[in-house]
């Protein structure tokens, strides 16, 4: 039976199909699907939600929402307002990491909602959704979206200044373009309040380097200068951005004085420059390596993207466009610190030109290679497993004192690997092997166009992930880690943490736990691989296991009889 044909000879279920993937309808579900599906689902995981959740209930149990703390300590690491946002969600919705996660999954999908906008007006209707569903199937923006930290309302912020830039440039008329000066300062002085001079610093960068490239296309180079410098050093537009951000830093000073911003801007943002923190180093390179992981699965796509770039430059708005992704890639890759999702700063644009250019998606191995290749690796991913953990168990074994000495686990890695792989269950073999399958249809599936295939491939990989994946990664991590805060709460006795950050204990424990020396009838939380030497530091009191589940422990002391 032949099938129905529209008049440019194609099925009708394929133009159906077409019009349904670039209908806002159809984006809104795929949000809903990837930012709040299994959004409670799982425990904090430390350090980042752990220590932001803790800081909430703190500054919930305190009362005192100006200084944020975190194990009665001042946490000088961002500013107040996620923690003001999660305060409020779980005031609403009770104390849960839903609750806490929520003001993550409601910016992210403002954050789509604002990029949605300004591509249909610079753009068209179904881009601006194709733009959508790119950004919220990506593997990075989804994990932020998810996450119980600063990201998501920072990356939010930051985007809305971006495009309240470019309405500016496009307005040459100082009698209408003030009001985007003044949205940008706004948001701004939201994005200060949210992680600090970041917020700043690439809007006021990147929009300089634009207008000085617009200098040479323009024959009124003069007048292009001029226009930035009246919205750079804009009365008005600081004075907005000083009432919305300075009077939180202003209360802090006169709660902490100086400490906060000796700790804030020179430890926590110029000192994250200079020097890696956390352990958080990375080789020049290390961008090139994340960002085709944080772009899955449309690593190929981005790809793809190098043959418009020979004409990119004389179109305004993808000259903008590549000048805001290349200024963040080009200054993280010589930060000192570096984690993946500093990347965020400029994907915006990436999902904007890939969007656009998804008609040049035309190579179907170089767009299904990157999505493949993650899922074959998640399916051998229990083999890798078991190779590790025999490979350790040599180890273990070996004669060679020196070989144990060199090539040893550590207990709480081994511990980690242990029930990492006791999670990898049948359910989880299946589901890997169908989301595979599945890659592998739609890349043989020669109808639909190469870039629906492609957000099909991520509609698969956000099942995969955040159904399968990511359950059992965190039952290994941080459940221990929950139960063990749990069981404090429920002991109700005196507790304290030995050489171990995990703070979504505290968070659990629904108590400051401090770091000090533990004294009898105390509870003492620690990493398993801490037991030998907690025995050695205080051996005038004995260990009692209370509780012991993969990488951590919960020890009772008691007096030497």
């Amino acid at each position: 039976m032949t099938p129905e044909l529209n008049a440019d000879r194609q099925p009708v279920w394929l133009t159906a199909m077409g019009r349904a993937m670039t209908s806002p309808w159809f984006l809104l579900l795929v949000v809903a699907l990837s930012f709040f599906w299994q959004l409670g689902a799982v425990p904090l995981y430390d350090l980042d939600e752990g220590a932001f959740a803790e800081a909430t209930r703190e500054m919930l149990d305190s009362g005192n929402v100006i200084t944020p703390h975190k194990d009665g300590e001042p946490r000088y690491d961002k500013p107040a307002l996620i923690y003001w946002l999660q305060a409020a969600s779980t005031e609403a919705f009770g104390f849960n990491e839903f609750a806490l996660r929520l003001p993550s999954a409601v910016a992210a999908t403002f954050w789509v909602l604002a990029l949605w906008l300004f591509v249909r007006a610079r753009l068209d209707a179904p881009t601006a959704t194709v733009a959508g569903l790119l950004m919220v199937l990506s593997l990075q923006v989804s994990l932020i979206a998810k996450a119980a930290v600063a990201d998501a309302v920072l990356n939010l912020f930051i985007a809305l200044t971006f495009f309240e830039i470019y309405r500016y440039f496009l307005d040459p008329d100082p009698k209408t373009n003030r009001r985007f000066i003044l949205r940008a300062y706004l948001w701004m002085g939201l994005g200060f309040l949210t992680k600090g001079p970041v917020a700043v610093f690439f809007p006021v960068l990147v929009s300089f380097l634009f207008f000085l490239s617009e200098i040479r296309w323009s024959k009124q180079s003069l007048l292009v200068a001029l226009r930035w410098f009246r919205a750079a050093f804009s009365p008005l537009g600081w004075l907005v951005f000083l009432l919305v951000a300075g009077p939180w830093y202003l209360a802090i000073y006169l709660d902490d004085g100086a400490d906060f911003f000796r700790s804030f801007f020179l430890e926590h943002n110029a000192g994250r420059f200079d020097e890696a923190m956390h352990g958080h180093a990375g080789f020049p390179g290390y961008y090139l390596v994340m960002l085709p992981l944080i772009l899955l699965p449309f690593t190929g796509w981005f790809l793809s993207l190098f043959k418009a770039s020979r004409t990119a430059w004389s179109d305004p708005l993808e000259r903008f466009l590549w000048i805001w992704f290349l200024t963040v890639f080009v200054f993280f890759s010589f930060s000192g610190t570096k984690l993946p999702h500093y990347l965020l700063y400029g994907a915006v644009p990436l999902f904007i030109l890939m969007a656009r250019h998804r008609d040049r998606l035309t190579n179907r191995w170089l767009a299904f290679a990157p999505p493949l290749l993650l899922l074959a690796l998640l399916v051998a991913l229990p083999l890798m497993l078991d190779t590790i953990l025999h490979v350790i168990e040599g180890i273990a074994t070996s004669p060679s004192a020196e070989v144990r000495a060199m090539l040893e686990l550590k207990a709480h890695e081994s511990a980690l690997l242990i029930d990492g792989r006791r999670a990898l269950d049948l359910p989880y073999g299946l589901a890997v092997l169908t989301g595979l399958a599945a890659m592998i249809v739609l890349l043989r599936w020669s109808r639909p166009p190469l870039w629906q295939r492609l957000v099909l491939a991520g509609l698969v990989q956000t099942w995969v992930v955040y159904g399968f994946l990511v359950p059992r990664v965190f039952e290994a991590m941080q459940a221990p880690v929950k139960e063990a805060g749990l069981m404090a709460k429920q002991l109700d006795l005196p507790t304290v943490v030995y050489r171990t950050s995990m703070p979504s204990f505290s968070v659990y424990r629904d108590a400051i736990t401090p770091k000090r020396p533990p004294v009898a009838g105390e509870l003492v939380f620690l990493r398993v691989d801490k037991l030998d030497s907690l025995t050695r530091d205080y051996p005038e009191l004995r260990q009692e296991i209370v509780y012991r589940r993969g990488a951590v422990a919960l020890v009772r002391m008691h007096s030497m009889p």
